[in-house]
C-alpha cells in the first residue's frame, strides 16, 4: 500500500493506493509532476473528527501539460 498527499491552493489530500494499482501504474504515481486521480472517497469518524481519504482507482501523468511554463526563481532571503 502507497500514501501520497496531493496538495493545491485549496488543500491536501490523502490518496491510498493499493499494491495492484501501484504496479500496475507504477510509472504515473512515481514520476508525475502533476497527477489526476480517480477513485473513491471514503469518510470515517464522527462530526469534527472524521478521517477522509481517497482510494485510487486510477492515475493519470498529465505533466506535459506543464511544458509550456516557464519556472520563476524566488530568493526567500
Amino acid at each position: 500500500m502507497v500514501f501520497v498527499t496531493l496538495e493545491d491552493e485549496t488543500g491536501a489530500v490523502n490518496v491510498i493506493v493499493w499494491p495492484a494499482l501501484a504496479e500496475a501504474q507504477r510509472r504515473p504515481l512515481l514520476a508525475s509532476t502533476l497527477l489526476t486521480v480517480y477513485g473513491i472517497w471514503q469518510c470515517e469518524g464522527k462530526d469534527g473528527h472524521e478521517v477522509r481519504h481517497l482510494v485510487a482507482k486510477r492515475l493519470i501523468d498529465h505533466s506535459a501539460l506543464l511544458q509550456g511554463l516557464a519556472p520563476a526563481s524566488r530568493n526567500f532571503r
